[in-house]
């Protein structure tokens, strides 16, 4: 039987008189007398007074969120509860914000092989803590460095719930601007406006994704900077939507520039990174739109050859972007086929919004007289289907 709130408070007053309990935490020495009896239950404010009265360590304050009746597990996530919460009213040290520094990177590597609905949770349960942390007084340094932890994390945020096709993710974007304006870090903040542009694409404002790209190499500033070599190539997507293929290959050669750089920690496959397999995919990617399949075929294969096998989302758009390209070549059968096999061959988890969406674009991009292939019929059948009932 774990000890109750009561039992805690007689236990750390000790040999001291509940008058003298209550005069040290403000509060009636009645009302000391019934906590201790059970018959009161504590307040947060009054069990953060009686806690800083009794020197108790935040024992009490991580007592007061264990409520009478509650179930065993319920105890242990409230009681787990209340003392990260008298932990984070404590001073910063150097080994929280190394703490926080490897949880963010932990994140952003998950973001290339983990499922975005079974991701999402722990981001926001993070994402939680960190915000109690900011409720507290800080040095600047500490505060700007948490403020900085903040853009990040909203940038994860954004970036899952973009992938889950979620509209809320362009929020968290705004969210990300302005803590890393808050913080002056233009690095995160080019980090961002990158990473929002790919939204804005796969959305359709291919007008607002290249100003958004062209915002984050902006204030990358021409330093080395993940921003800048992310949005390069982004803005080389776009412009070869609009068949631009000057303004198209100009982007590419700034984002072969950019990529090399970078220091090799910032080359790796992380939603903080920028890597030679992204490029290969997104230079195929835009040579696809520009019609330029033998070049795009060889982008593609050279993408594959460097993904990690369990890069699922990236692996199956580069596939998709095959099927495109077999589709421009004029073998439209060929390409359905591509698509249906690349949907099927994914895990269910991993059959994300971004990707059904990608599908469905190609699908009406098939000239209508080719609509009734065999192999189209199958592909908007695996389309139309729950993800759950696509079997592999």
């Amino acid at each position: 039987m774990h000890e109750t709130f009561g039992q805690a408070l007689r236990r750390l007053r000790g040999s001291r008189s509940v008058r003298d309990v209550a005069q040290l935490a403000n509060c009636g020495k009645s009302h000391v007398s019934d906590l201790e009896r059970g018959k009161k239950f504590p307040t947060p404010e009054i069990a953060e007074a009686l806690d800083a009265a009794l020197d108790a360590g935040g024992e009490l304050v991580a007592l007061a969120s264990v409520r009478p009746g509650t179930s065993p597990l319920e105890q242990a996530d409230a009681l787990q509860r209340g003392l990260y919460e008298a932990f984070a009213a404590g001073p910063m040290t150097d080994a929280a914000l190394e703490e926080w520094a490897y949880t963010i990177a932990r994140h952003g590597r998950a973001t290339r092989y983990r499922p975005e609905a079974e991701h999402l949770p722990e981001l926001i349960s993070d994402f939680s803590d960190l915000r109690l942390l900011l409720s507290h007084r800080h040095s600047a340094p500490i505060r700007r460095a948490l403020t900085i932890a903040t853009a990040q994390m909203a940038g994860l945020m954004a970036l899952t719930l973009l992938k889950l096709g979620e509209p809320s993710a362009r929020s968290w974007w705004r969210t990300g601007r302005a803590a890393a304006a808050a913080a002056e870090d233009r690095a995160t903040l080019s980090w961002i406006y990158a990473h929002e542009s790919y939204q804005l694409y796969y959305s359709g404002d291919v007008p607002g994704a290249i100003e958004c790209a062209a915002r984050a190499q902006q204030l990358a500033g021409g330093l080395p900077c993940v921003g800048d070599a992310l949005a390069a190539p982004l803005e080389a997507r776009a412009h070869a939507i609009h068949q631009r293929a000057d303004a198209t290959a100009d982007a590419l050669r700034r984002a072969e520039v950019a990529l090399e750089r970078l220091d090799a920690v910032d080359r790796i496959g992380s939603a903080f990174g920028y890597s030679e397999a992204q490029l290969a995919f997104h230079a195929g990617s835009a040579c696809t739109h520009l019609g330029q399949t033998a070049r795009a075929r060889d982008e593609h294969e050279r993408a594959l050859e460097l993904y990690p096998t369990d890069d699922h989302t990236d692996r199956a758009l580069i596939q998709l972007d095959q099927a495109l390209c077999l589709l421009a070549d004029g073998q439209p059968a060929e390409a359905a086929d591509q698509a249906t096999r690349t949907i099927v061959a994914l895990p269910v988890q991993h059959r994300s919004a971004l990707i059904m969406y990608r599908a469905e674009e190609l699908t009406a991009s098939v000239p209508r007289a080719r609509q009734t292939l065999p192999e189209m019929r199958v592909l908007r059948k695996v389309l139309a289907l729950p993800p759950g009932d696509v079997e592999g």
